[in-house]
């Protein structure tokens, strides 16, 4: 297998092996790496990029069918399926409600409130008319740190958060933080290029700072709950704690 290059990536072995967060005989979860895409798609020209669907087919030996989407810069739960039936019988869960996907994301200032929601609509595929799309967030920390990342301000400012996207809008995390002017840390396309460029000079880190961190769902065969979280990368945790969090304190 490949050694991994592209960009907006962490360093891995030459043989790469997808971590698996759970795994019965109809379905596994993955824990993705950045700079991981789900599969190959025509816009995709870079001749580097890596492609979850066809590392776990090698690595597992037989065809997997993913059933949801997260964006290449991101990391965390991958869920899916290991034949075409058990497929289609949880797809219908990730077209409502009853899937319940939880990220982790750390953000330019202090968030206004502990719980809330950002109600934006969202252009879909980010061209064409709006869609209702909704964002539900818990502020988990806060930090100030004594290092001016702007000019007009001597200290700077940050949260930690977790989000619960309601709808599954492109970019819908990323972009309703921007909307409301708390970027994602490390963001290179909707994020704040001033605030990614601190970021690299004080810590070394040029990462995205959004993770999928928790899923829930009703097993559709074996009819149980189903909980499965996946660790923040290396990057992550280490940005938190130059912010002062130890993340491992908010995992509950």
């Amino acid at each position: 297998m490949k050694e991994m290059r592209p960009s907006d990536q962490e360093p891995f072995p030459d043989m790469i092996q997808l971590p698996v967060l759970f795994e019965d005989e109809n379905y596994l979860a993955i824990n993705k790496p950045v700079g991981v895409m789900v599969h190959k798609t025509p816009l995709e020209r870079d001749p580097e990029a890596l492609f979850a669907v066809q590392i776990l087919s090698e690595q597992l030996g037989i065809k997997v069918f993913p059933l949801h989407r997260i964006d290449r810069p991101t990391s965390g739960i991958l869920l899916f399926a290991k034949n075409a039936k058990a497929a289609s019988l949880l797809q219908p869960q990730f077209a409502g409600t009853s899937i319940k996907k939880y990220y982790l994301s750390i953000v330019r200032g202090h968030m206004p409130d502990e719980h809330g929601f950002i109600d934006q609509p969202l252009a879909k595929d980010l061209v064409y008319e709006k869609q209702p799309a909704l964002s539900e967030y818990w502020t988990l920390a806060k930090s100030e740190i004594p290092y001016a990342s702007s000019s007009r301000y001597t200290t700077s400012r940050y949260s930690l958060v977790k989000v619960y996207p309601h709808t599954g809008r492109m970019h819908q995390i990323r972009r309703h933080f921007a909307h409301i002017r708390h970027y994602i840390v490390g963001d290179k396309t909707h994020g704040d290029n001033k605030q990614n460029k601190f970021f690299n000079r004080q810590f070394s880190m040029n990462l995205m700072l959004l993770h999928a961190w928790n899923m829930e769902f009703n097993h559709p065969i074996r009819h149980v709950p189903i909980n499965i979280k996946a660790k923040p990368p290396d990057h992550f945790k280490e940005t938190a704690l130059h912010l002062g969090w130890p993340i491992e304190s908010f995992d509950h």
